[in-house]
């Protein structure tokens, strides 16, 4: 089903919530003073479901100038504005700030609605009309359907209905496979239930038995239970007006602008660096100016920071602006904001937020250029780019708010710089230890990213196809161990040595220091031996050659599940206890035997 939230908008006493209720069958006027003033203070909820396959969620907002931070804790989560104007007033002081209010959200579709239509005359109605039409040229209302209704004869109703269908049909629906959010916009406890907050899910799935965090209490908890537009559920979808009954955390721990997330995902902000649009019928912004600040639906007193210009800000100009919170907020890049004046208080502009953890020690020039290259090129894109090495995938979680699928993202420039040096250190290692297979990952390391995690090492070498790994054993894809004359007959004589040895082999020194050349070259040698499984290193004194640990096995083999003593494996092999113990050892090692207090038994044969 296809989930869209429609909000209201418009000045007070235009119909709004009459209207709701003409369309719903519901009253959104829930609080007791809302009766008795005849007038919407709060935010109100109603559903019309049309047909099986749309559901049209509908957030009624107070039109009173004194309630608009309240319209503003509604309106962030709304898919298309039902714009409500009455016939005979036409366009008021609120009908112009919630207009601006939903264009500087983004909004892009709505509907207008001329009501009270039923008490005034033909001509009436159409000079309004014409009004609306005048106000809203140029702007995402412009080809918007208008249609005049009455909420008290039921006139256009129908025709309002099926408009707010065919607007909500192609309205684009939220995220539901990005992480959840839920801003809260009311919050109480339920005898027998405990803490309960709503809101409009604004992204993701959410989940019964799924844990969560409030932010920016920073108060793990667990979903209870969820319930959509009054009706039990197991999952809430992003677009669903969503209750959700919390086990962990009091009710009088959460409030309105509160935000529950995935736990362990996000950090919530004081600091945040936007495009900011300021109104043209708004005074000139001062740098260092105290503002409202809204977001979701929250509301946290600011202090705008100007970072272009020190001069004032223009009317109607649209600049890049820090805002300094005075509480912190979980607010994410590319949402939406409303700034409202600190006195009096009216609405002055809005925007985007481009990074909500910017870096505090620039220059107000540097902030500014790179706020272009943000624009430009993305968040993850300078982020990366200005870390030391790069980020986690983790780390560009928290700082973009989207999904990421590498585990790591590289610096460009230092995979650059890492390339060129890592090859230059290995070709250098190459050229004095030409008989090496290659350089430890470690000292490669320690050599090229002082400082680094040990992860970033591996994943800059599964980069650079110039290098290869190999184990523990890092070398140029172009190096090859070239033996000289002399290094090939040591080779030979180094292997024969051990091989004529069978199980009772000589000392590594004794066969080294025969080997014809000096003991530098001749220790990298037996590396090689060992590399190619010629030679078989048991201990750090003991090395025997493969054919004599073949021979070995093939000793053990008729005696699979036989149990033996030290004794006997001197018996069978004829070499002393000097070897025995160290080759018993290696053959537990290997699974070859297994210890039974002074005994072995005979378990498998395998290859090393």
């Amino acid at each position: 089903m296809r989930h869209i939230i429609v909000g209201t908008a418009g000045h007070i006493d235009h119909g709004k919530t009459a209207l709701v209720k003409a369309l719903t069958g519901a009253d959104t006027d829930r609080l007791a003073e809302e009766k008795r003033r005849g007038i919407s203070i709060d935010l109100g909820f109603a559903h019309l479901d049309i047909g099986p396959d749309l559901r049209l969620g509908f957030i009624d907002v107070p039109g009173h100038e004194r309630f608009v931070k309240n319209m503003l804790a509604g309106a962030s989560g709304i898919d298309l504005v039902l714009m409500v104007v009455a016939a005979g007033e036409s366009i008021m002081p609120q009908t112009r700030e919630h207009f601006e209010i939903c264009r500087l959200l983004g909004l892009s579709r709505g509907v207008i609605a001329i009501t009270k239509s039923d008490i005034v005359d033909a001509d009436l109605l159409d000079l309004t009309r014409l009004e609306v039409e005048e106000f809203v040229a140029g702007s995402f209302l412009e080809n918007a359907p208008t249609i005049a209704v009455s909420s008290i004869t039921g006139a256009g109703i129908t025709e309002l209905r099926d408009a707010l269908a065919s607007i909500a049909y192609s309205a684009s629906i939220k995220d539901t496979s990005n992480f959840f959010r839920l801003p809260i916009d009311r919050s109480f406890s339920m005898r027998g239930h405990g803490s309960v907050v709503t809101g409009t899910l604004i992204a993701g799935t959410l989940k019964v038995e799924d844990e969560v965090e409030l932010f920016p209490a920073n108060k793990r908890a667990r979903v209870r239970g969820l319930q959509i537009h009054g009706a039990p559920s197991n999952q809430a979808s992003a677009g669903e007006r969503t209750a959700v009954n919390l086990a962990g955390v009091d009710s009088a721990e959460i409030q309105r602008g509160m935000v529950l997330a995935p736990p362990g995902l996000f950090h919530s902000t004081t600091r945040i660096d936007t495009t900011f649009e300021l109104l043209p019928g708004a005074h000139p912004l001062k740098h260092r100016a105290p503002v409202h600040f809204h977001a979701g639906t929250a509301e946290v007193e600011a202090e705008a920071r100007l970072l272009a210009s020190l001069e004032p800000m223009k009317p109607g100009s649209r600049a890049h602006v820090r805002f300094l919170l005075e509480e912190p907020l979980l607010i994410l890049p590319g949402d939406r904001f409303i700034v409202r004046m600190f006195s009096p208080v009216v609405t002055i502009g809005g925007g985007v937020v481009l990074d909500a953890a910017p870096p505090s020690r620039l220059r107000r020039a540097a902030l500014n250029q790179r706020l272009d290259r943000i624009e430009k090129e993305g968040l993850a894109a300078v982020a990366v780019n200005e870390s030391a090495y790069g980020l986690t995938g983790a780390d560009l979680v928290a700082r973009c708010g989207v999904r990421f699928a590498e585990s790591w993202y590289p610096n460009s420039a230092k995979l650059w710089s890492f390339k060129a040096s890592a090859s230059d250190i290995l070709a250098h290692f190459h050229a004095i230890k030409p008989l090496l297979a290659g350089m430890p990952k470690e000292e490669l390391r320690n050599s090229t990213l002082p400082g680094s995690p040990p992860f970033l090492l591996d994943e800059l070498l599964r980069r650079v196809p110039e290098i290869k790994v190999e184990g523990e054993i890092v070398r140029l894809a172009s190096h090859r161990v070239l033996l000289k004359t002399d290094e090939t007959e040591a080779t030979k004589k180094i292997e024969g040595l051990f091989q004529d040895a069978g199980l009772a082999v000589p000392s590594i020194a004794e066969v080294l220091s025969k080997s014809g050349i000096e003991p530098a070259r001749s220790r990298a040698l037996l590396q090689i031996l060992f590399k190619e499984r010629k030679l078989i290193k048991i201990n750090d004194e003991l090395v025997f050659h493969a054919s004599a640990i073949e021979a070995l096995r093939a000793i053990l083999a008729a005696r699979v599940g036989t149990k033996f003593s030290v004794a006997d494996f001197k018996a069978w092999t004829a070499v002393s206890r000097k070897y025995a113990i160290p080759l018993l050892e290696f053959l537990d090692r290997e699974h070859v035997t297994r210890r039974e207090g002074d005994n072995r038994i005979v378990l498998d044969i395998r290859r090393t």
